[in-house]
């Protein structure tokens, strides 16, 4: 593990946090599970988070599942579902989606079922917890589940799209990449990276079925990776991964369509080399949005104006590691930790709430190929 000096690493946290560090009654009070999910042959690990100190300590395996790509909870995280990256699950040509339900912070496993393509990289869980979407990248492909009691039923919904982009070398054919749900459920939207869109749709949730409801299409080449609502309920953000662009788009609420406001580019002038922008954290207040970038490795601080979402550049700053997969906020919105999958580390830097800075230097956590990471 690497340590900065520990005067210098709690210097940016707030006075609370540096009273609660050399309180360890406090701190012991404050320790939270934490479930990252590992690209590794143990899919999901556990591990226990003090927020007072930004000690990430390792809780053993959750649940040995392999290459999990993504991970997400139901409604009042009882329940906990999974994406595996793989090419085949019980002699067929797919990914896995699990289910586990959560007890004392453990995982208790409760069905495993086969996706419709290659490549499950991602699940998104509705707001009332009764219908999952996963989607998959080699396949090109998305299918919805029912879910009863944490129990996930055989596909009821599945999709196979045939877009592609102009990219000969990443957009050979579609690449489904992320799922999600609009602000008030009615609307599911689905990344196409290898199309250059996101596929819009009616959601039902007591039957998990899905109607089309139109598209959204980014410039050509720019490989829409994921989508995020600001808490405003009218804007939503897409990373563009090929472009290293995003996207602000207006969401309208009666047609679930999302229309173009302004592109944001994240490269520092004149840089050329390799790119893949990859993921967004928005703070629950929406006064600040942060964004990850891969192979140059930088996160990219922005200050937000909640009521109409616009977004002014701030700073670019270290992100710990190579190829940030996943970035979040701890529940205190005090540290920042970023899944660094190349260098197999969790790195944590800490955050000023009332400027949203984050440190330059941080602590790393050895992780194997870490892909997600997940509070409870």
């Amino acid at each position: 593990m690497t340590k900065l000096n520990r005067r210098a690493f709690l210097e940016t946290a707030s006075a609370a946090t540096l009273i609660a560090a050399i309180d360890p009654v406090f701190a012991a009070t404050q320790r939270q599970r934490v479930f990252i999910g590992s690209h590794g042959q143990n899919g999901i690990l556990a591990f226990d988070w003090n927020p007072a100190t930004a000690e990430l300590t390792s809780a053993g395996v959750a649940a040995p599942v392999p290459a999990v790509a993504w991970l997400a909870f139901s409604h009042h995280e009882q329940f906990l579902y999974s994406a595996s990256e793989l090419s085949m699950f019980k002699g067929k040509p797919t990914g896995e989606v699990a289910s586990f339900r959560v007890e004392s912070g453990k995982l208790m496993p409760i069905s495993a079922r086969n996706s419709v393509g290659k490549g499950t990289c991602q699940v998104a869980v509705d707001n009332t917890g009764r219908m999952l979407i996963s989607v998959d990248y080699v396949g090109g492909s998305a299918a919805s589940f029912r879910i009863v009691n944490g129990e996930l039923s055989e596909p009821v919904w599945t999709a196979h799209y045939t877009y592609h982009g102009p990219n000969k070398a990443r957009q050979e054919s579609a690449h489904a990449h992320y799922a999600s749900f609009s602000p008030d459920n009615r609307f599911a939207y689905i990344n196409d990276l290898g199309g250059d869109c996101i596929h819009i749709y009616r959601a039902d949730p007591a039957t998990a079925e899905l109607k089309d409801a139109g598209a959204y299409h980014g410039a050509p080449g720019c490989g829409c990776r994921t989508l995020h609502f600001h808490p405003n309920g009218h804007t939503a953000y897409c990373m563009n991964e090929m472009a290293s662009t995003v996207d602000v788009l207006e969401w309208n609420k009666n047609n679930g369509s999302l229309t173009l406001v302004k592109r944001i580019h994240l490269l520092p002038e004149g840089y050329n080399g390799p790119t893949r922008g990859c993921d967004t954290v928005i703070t629950r207040d929406g006064r600040f949005v942060y964004f990850a970038n891969r192979d140059d490795n930088f996160l990219y601080t922005f200050t937000c104006d909640p009521k109409t979402g616009s977004l002014t550049p701030v700073r670019r700053s270290n992100c710990g590691g190579k190829t940030p997969r996943n970035f979040v906020l701890d529940p205190t919105e005090r540290w920042m930790l970023v899944a660094n999958q190349d260098s197999n580390v969790i790195s944590v830097f800490a955050r000023n709430p009332e400027t949203g800075a984050l440190a330059d230097e941080g602590k790393n956590y050895p992780v194997d190929e870490p892909m997600r990471i997940l509070f409870v």
